[in-house]
């Protein structure tokens, strides 16, 4: 008994008119308003992603054009026309793959078949799949064909890559853009599909088919088909991701949660386990990536589709822990990670120390957090709503911060008349009190332990002798904050002033003695040139 021949899902269930097709609305009215109207164009040009529909409807259309009963634009799949083109046996419809024919005489074979006759259809159809992939010789060989042909010939072009194309090419062809198929669409499309071929599959493994097959309908149906191969007990987001080789969503929400955490010890260990189940290293990080994307769209949108309850608790309760700034930086980071993996022999060190790296880094989100309480607790100063008075103990100075309700009042700051008699550490110490009685907390504690000292009369050193950290730096060149500190100095000085903030850590008094104690070493002349 000859066994029946089998056919693969996306050719099973491809669309045979052009009210199946899916997620192509915009498109295939348009062609059925042409073909009832008559006004059917000699050079279409069907532009797309993968999987989007452009063959199919290249195929429908070249029935529908030439159907012996169209009705509303489309074809009606029974006459012998139409059966003829679905069988291949019909020669007036052409298929090329531009691929693997891409020569100039391929072209110039099509070129002189033109000039025949179709044997019974109305139309000699032309499909052109890939053509971007036409050699520059090829591509001027069709080009007069394809301005003029004989109205008895119709060209389809088809391609994922329409920038390739030259300009004189395009500039003959309506053009028509595929989208990509949203992920609602392409599961409702398997739903029908796994309902006529009696698929047992959950709703949460057609959310993660339609979300791996990122708007490829042919690719959703190949992900399934390999599915169906695994056995008939039904289908679960499980074994959709065993197959696909995507680790399982415990294990990545492990890794990112020690990433957030800056735990590079069980992050690494999180990672060495995936990677011991040999996962692949480039679905791992992709899905990383998408993890803690998902993440910041929770974040914001407080939107997700493809998990469960459960997992949007983690989710949320991961997005309460870190700022949206600090998850963009994680992305870009991860991103640079895959980029550099894709050129290294050694992947897996490469992702290891990438991972390492991100636990050790200082979080921003952390460091933003105290400005704004800063900025806050300022603001309750200048609002009178927090009262600071000093008071003398055991020859130290406390602070101590009252609440209150009443709104003070500050006078206006006045030039001091007599800065002439005062040196650079004077009114320094008068600067830091101004700063301390207006409020301007932020300022005042980032200066507390600095020096002062005029380079020349316009020009005040603002010395660190234990170094400026980069949080205190960020802060006082603040545009805001070096404007007030700018204002105050003047004011104090009695004249426009310039503040230069320097970090005397970064001075190594020592190193001349360094250079002189090596010159010494060497058994050879050296002169010192001083600048």
């Amino acid at each position: 008994m000859k066994k029946m021949e089998y056919t693969a899902l996306y050719r099973k269930f491809r669309p045979l008119n052009f009210n199946e097709m899916v997620g192509q609305s915009h498109i295939t009215k348009t062609l059925k308003n042409q073909i009832i109207s008559g006004r059917i164009g000699h050079a279409y040009l069907f532009n797309g992603g993968r999987g989007t529909g452009k063959t199919s409807a290249a195929k429908i259309l070249a029935r529908a054009i030439n159907c012996l009963n169209p009705k509303d634009g489309e074809p009606c799949n029974e006459c012998e026309i139409c059966k003829g083109i679905l069988s291949g046996s019909l020669t007036d419809v052409v298929e090329m793959d531009a691929a693997s024919n891409n020569s100039v005489e391929d072209i110039r074979a099509i070129r002189d078949e033109v000039n025949f006759l179709p044997t019974l259809a109305k139309f000699r159809v032309y499909i052109i799949d890939e053509v971007h992939m036409l050699s520059t010789g090829a591509f001027n060989a069709l080009l007069k064909t394809l301005e003029e042909p004989p109205e008895h010939v119709k060209f389809i072009l088809a391609t994922t890559e329409p920038q390739k194309l030259p300009a004189t090419i395009l500039s003959r062809c309506q053009r028509f853009d595929f989208k990509r198929i949203s992920n609602e669409d392409i599961i409702k499309r398997l739903q029908i599909v796994c309902k006529e071929s009696n698929i047992q599959i959950t709703q949460e493994a057609l959310k993660i088919i339609a979300t791996l097959s990122e708007g490829a309908l042919r690719d959703a149906l190949s992900i399934l088909e390999r599915c169906i191969q695994e056995g008939n007990d039904g289908i679960d987001e499980e074994m959709v991701k065993e197959l696909v080789g995507i680790p399982k969503i415990t294990a990545v929400h492990k890794i990112v949660e020690n990433i957030i955490n800056n735990n590079e010890v069980e992050a690494l260990n999180a990672l060495n386990e995936v990677l011991n189940d040999g996962k692949d290293l480039l679905n791992l990080l992709w899905e990383i990536i998408k993890y803690v994307r998902d993440i910041l769209v929770y974040k914001t949108s407080k939107e997700l589709s493809i998990y469960n309850q459960e997992e949007i608790k983690q989710i949320e309760e991961l997005g309460q822990r870190t700022s949206k700034e600090r998850l963009t930086g994680i992305i870009y980071s991860l991103s640079e990670i895959e980029n550099t993996m894709k050129w290294s022999t050694q992947k897996e060190i490469m992702l290891q120390t990438g991972i390492i790296k991100l636990c050790t880094t200082v979080e921003n989100d952390g460091i933003e957090e105290l400005r704004k309480k800063v900025e806050n607790l300022e603001k309750n100063i200048q609002e009178g709503k927090i009262e600071i008075t000093k008071k003398s103990q055991n020859s130290q100075e406390e602070i101590e911060i009252k609440n209150n309700t009443k709104k003070t009042q500050t006078s206006d700051t006045k030039v001091n008349k007599n800065v002439q008699n005062l040196t650079s550490e004077e009114y320094w110490k008068n600067v830091l009190d101004k700063l301390k009685s207006t409020g301007k907390m932020v300022l005042y504690s980032n200066l507390v332990g600095a020096k002062a000292k005029q380079k020349d009369d316009l020009t005040l050193e603002i010395i660190f002798p234990n170094g400026l950290t980069a949080f205190g730096k960020s802060l006082l060149e603040r545009p805001e904050n070096k404007e007030e500190l700018t204002k105050i100095v003047s004011l104090e000085c009695g004249k426009q002033m310039r503040i230069t903030f320097i970090d005397a850590s970064q001075y190594k008094p020592k190193q001349e003695n360094n250079i002189e104690e090596m010159v010494k070493s060497l058994d050879i002349p050296v002169n010192i040139i001083e600048e």
